[in-house]
């Protein structure tokens, strides 16, 4: 299972930190993810990470203020969000890769086999 947390109500500018954790199981060695979905729209990418935390990719829209980390140790990847914006109001979802994923992360929904419930953000202008 997977269980997110850090979620709240922030101003225009300011910064949350979500956590993920990994709970009955270890995700330690696959590639992992965080989406997020806003009322109306579909889930989309944020961010993903390599089994070893390597290699990191972001979309566009949370390049240069959103940062994805993971400690295998403790089962628990984070997403560091700066500056935030009304516009990354959401549910925010973390997810671990099929096992049958061949990469170093993947960019589509698709691709992710294991979800947590999700937290949300709101970000107030």
């Amino acid at each position: 299972q997977l269980v997110e947390s850090g979620g709240g109500l922030v101003q225009a500018g300011g910064s949350l930190r979500l956590s993920c954790l990994a709970s009955g199981r270890t995700f330690s060695m696959y590639p992992m993810g965080w989406f997020r979905q806003a009322p109306g729209n579909e889930r989309e990418f944020v961010a993903g990470i390599s089994w070893n935390g390597s290699d990191k990719g972001y979309a566009d829209s949370v390049k240069g203020r959103f940062t994805i980390s993971r400690d295998n140790a403790k089962d628990t990847m984070y997403l560091e969000m700066n500056s935030l914006k009304p516009e990354d109001t959401a549910v925010y979802y973390c997810a671990a890769a099929r096992v049958t994923f061949v990469g170093i992360y993947a960019t589509s929904s698709d691709e992710y086999a294991h979800w947590g419930q999700g937290t949300q953000v709101t970000v107030s202008s």
